[in-house]
């Protein structure tokens, strides 16, 4: 990955990291999702990465529009 991305979320669980994917891809938001889950044992997380210039706007959207219980 090139230096210019940066690391926004990250989760264990699939569905929220999905859910914050789609969220910040409807705000014209480019992201790349990095599973980092070992297939195996399931350990390990998934990682949302944006680019530079995003990452104010995608950090706000997830600390302010988003909320899992």
């Amino acid at each position: 990955m090139e230096k210019d991305w940066v690391l926004v979320y990250e989760s264990p669980n699939e569905v929220r990291v999905e859910i914050v994917r789609t969220v910040l891809e409807d705000s014209q938001i480019p992201v790349v999702l990095m599973d980092k889950k070992d297939s195996s044992y399931q350990f390990g997380s998934y990682q949302l990465y944006v680019n530079q210039q995003f990452i104010t706007e995608a950090t706000k959207i997830i600390k302010h529009d988003l909320e899992f219980e």
